[in-house]
């Protein structure tokens, strides 16, 4: 499942595609996704996109100066989520279409940005209103790279909860974007583990634990992301991060600090990675 990283990372890769140019059209082959594809977007012509950002792992796409039906277009809003499977890759206009391509941008340039979802579990939906305020956005926690994000946030949030501390830090109204692979690196960088109660967590180790997210995540977002299934950029190549992942997926495998076997145990229906000797 694409993650904060990956994201990121597409957000990057079509950013220079799509930023002040055009989108001519939006042909919608397959509307039925985790929600329905938004009807104003196959009637949306010749809209500018001046602006592209991330909020969690919704990518939003500012467009400006368009047609639905032929009749101007209030400045709005593409809000786009990958999903479990999904991905958004930039293509020549000749490049034969896959069968999971779902919808397609076809950008004044004479490339088209098509997304493609085998599993249909994203979304790509229109609004006219602040994409800030759209009920998917508006109850999200702080980015976890912005300096509003830090461990006395989540140290003050963890008191008397007796919920995992993994759970906690992957709580998207306490901070977006943490999850499960990058979830257990961090805790295993802050040497916590993952299934302490979080109100028993000290100031000091969330501190560190806010430190660790930071430095994961930065590290994914430098390598591209993780591929673990079938995420790829928008260049159809895949992330490099899990070649540097210290517990996640490792099972039974040393610790590279200690040599202590990797554990893996379910905390919230989710494999949770550990080693029960760098971690207290």
């Amino acid at each position: 499942m694409p993650e904060l990283p990956e994201v990121e990372t597409t957000l990057r890769g079509i950013e220079p595609h799509l930023k002040n140019n055009q989108i001519n059209s939006i042909a919608v082959f397959e509307p039925r996704l985790r929600w329905p594809v938004s009807d104003q977007l196959s009637q949306l012509t010749d809209c500018k996109v001046p602006t592209l950002r991330r909020r969690a792992k919704y990518l939003l796409l500012d467009i400006t100066g368009g047609q639905i039906n032929h009749k101007k277009s209030p400045d709005a809003h593409i809000i786009i989520h990958l999903g479990m499977s999904g991905s958004l890759r930039i293509v020549d206009a000749d490049t034969p279409r896959k069968k999971h391509d779902h919808v397609e941008f076809i950008l004044s340039t004479g490339r088209i940005m098509r997304y493609h979802d085998p599993r249909r579990f994203g979304a790509v939906l229109w609004t006219d209103q602040p994409a800030e305020q759209h009920v998917l956005i508006k109850n999200l926690g702080p980015e976890p790279l912005d300096s509003a994000f830090n461990g006395e946030l989540l140290f003050k949030a963890s008191r008397k909860r007796k919920v995992a501390v993994k759970n906690l830090i992957m709580d998207g109204h306490i901070v977006v974007g943490v999850g499960n692979i990058y979830a257990s690196e961090a805790l295993y960088m802050a040497g916590v583990r993952p299934g302490v109660a979080a109100g028993r967590v000290t100031a000091k180790k969330y501190d560190a634990i806010a430190v660790a997210i930071k430095e994961v995540l930065g590290n994914a977002i430098a390598m591209g992301g993780t591929t673990l299934r079938d995420f790829v950029n928008t260049d159809g190549k895949p992330g490099y991060f899990q070649q540097t992942l210290n517990v996640y997926g490792r099972k039974d495998e040393p610790c590279s600090a200690c040599t202590t076997s990797i554990q893996m145990k379910v905390i919230g229906q989710r494999s949770t990675f550990y080693c029960p000797n760098c971690q207290k």
